[in-house]
């Protein structure tokens, strides 16, 4: 394995690759990283990159992305399997379809989207910046939201709005069991509750931060509490015990579905499955052999460019 991360940085050298991975992606692809974040802290540094090649581990909508925000450069992601459930579940068809209908309202959509669905939006976002976002709107402009509608209801509840509100959602964070959350806080009372806002509203009724992956990663560092019950993917756990090893961060499982329990499957943390796709090795060939590439049609790339950078806008104004 050491090996295989050596031969990965020396490529990386020898070809001014840089690697960027999500939070949610294994440990070892998180080690092997120049940079790892969640959805906004990664467009930023793609932006700001002055590489030659993008390696994106993570899934394939913030492959596009960085491919919309560096038209000039090579992106590469090492498995085009590595779609997004939530991106899945918003087809840019339907959903431009769907804000016609609605001419009067201005359009948010979540960064978890393709680039076709980003070119009918005004303005994108993410965890880490949606309720600023939405708040930058006069209160009276009527907003749609899409696509994920647990974070939308969210975002509703916390600024007033009556959005209106695509259905979708993460496979991820929608699955969460409310069961084993009350259970597990019974088990350690005095472990602080970390919910990602994608989550369903009674599972985040019960926490005691809300925020992105990025936000959760802060407050479990600064916060003087020691044990954490995590409500969302569970490979955010390597980074939170990296920077605080003494703490106790406990995954919370899933749902486990009638089948699964009938085959006697036992699900002890939440993963991503389309995450899980990019491994070290994948990482590495993809970067010999230059492929797969990432490619966004030009027409659309043009659309969609304004609606990112209006995200990067606003959230370089609120100092996000």
């Amino acid at each position: 394995m050491d090996n295989l991360t050596d031969k990965i940085r020396e490529l990386a050298q020898a070809k001014n690759a840089v690697i960027l991975a999500h939070y949610y992606t294994e440990g070892e692809v998180q080690d092997v990283a120049d940079f790892v974040g969640d959805s906004l802290a990664l467009a930023q540094k793609a932006a700001a990159t002055d590489a030659d090649i993008i390696v994106m581990c993570g899934v394939h909508f913030m492959g596009e992305t960085c491919k919309i925000l560096c038209p000039s450069k090579t992106v590469l992601i090492p498995d085009l399997a590595a779609t997004c459930s939530l991106a899945e579940s918003c087809p840019a068809d339907e959903f431009a379809a769907f804000v016609q209908q609605h001419p009067d309202h201005k359009v948010i959509s979540y960064v978890n989207t393709s680039a076709a669905t980003k070119a009918v939006t005004d303005v994108v976002v993410t965890s880490s910046n949606a309720r600023q976002i939405v708040e930058s709107f006069p209160a009276d402009q009527p907003l749609i939201f899409g696509p994920d509608r647990n974070l939308g209801n969210y975002i509703n509840s916390v600024t007033g709005r009556d959005m209106l509100l695509w259905d979708g959602a993460c496979h991820v964070h929608s699955r969460f069991s409310l069961p084993s959350l009350v259970a597990l806080k019974q088990e350690h009372p005095d472990a602080k509750v970390l919910v990602h806002p994608e989550c369903p509203a009674p599972i985040v009724h019960l926490a005691d931060k809300v925020g992105s992956t990025a936000a959760l990663l802060k407050y479990a560092v600064s916060c003087e509490s020691t044990e954490f019950l995590v409500v969302t993917e569970s490979g955010i756990l390597h980074e939170m015990q990296r920077q605080a090893p003494h703490k106790t961060f406990i995954p919370v499982p899933p749902e486990v579905s009638e089948g699964e329990r009938i085959a006697g499957v036992t699900c002890h943390c939440n993963e991503c499955n389309y995450m899980r796709l990019i491994t070290l090795q994948k990482v590495y060939d993809c970067l010999l052999h230059m492929t797969p590439i990432v490619e966004v049609d030009p027409t659309i790339a043009e659309r969609a460019v304004l609606p990112i950078q209006r995200m990067l806008d606003i959230s370089a104004a609120l100092h996000l």
